[in-house]
């Protein structure tokens, strides 16, 4: 008789584990989602195309401006990776503002820079490179003020 408690109890004992663990685990999956959703990340992208647009632009021009023998290059060059990133994340899908001359010419300028900083991550961005994304940036925020 003892050995057939020992079973019950064992039994007992994996079933209360697996009822209570796995809600206790699919409630901290569930709040830890929550509050990285809600985090301050991204704070850069407002959904405001066009303070989007200059805000973007800028950071990139001063990213561009940073000397290339300084020390927090790699950090500026991080966040302007992410940066890009949100940005086409927030405005690539939506028709009304994918189809303007500002958007193409931002998006031009951000898949150059990009692609230099996943080609070359240890390369300064070169003279030739550096000279054509400041026209396009620069072209991108006065056509996105502009409505253009």
């Amino acid at each position: 008789m003892a050995g057939g408690w020992q079973r019950f109890t064992a039994a007992l004992a994996r079933t209360l584990r697996t009822a209570v663990l796995a809600p206790c685990l699919v409630l901290c999956l569930c709040l830890s989602l929550l509050l990285t959703a809600c985090s301050g990340e991204g704070g850069a992208i407002s959904g405001n195309y066009v303070e989007d647009t200059v805000s973007v632009a800028d950071a990139l021009l001063s990213t561009l401006g940073v000397a290339a023998d300084d020390p927090g290059r790699s950090d500026s060059e991080t966040q302007a990776r992410a940066l890009i990133n949100s940005y086409m994340a927030r405005y690539r899908p939506r028709p009304d503002v994918n189809g303007l001359a500002s958007f193409t010419t931002m998006q031009t300028a951000l898949n150059s820079l990009a692609g230099h900083y996943a080609n070359y991550p240890n390369r300064p961005v070169p003279d030739a490179l550096r000279d054509r994304l400041t026209k396009e940036l620069k072209k991108a925020e006065t056509g996105a003020v502009r409505g253009a």
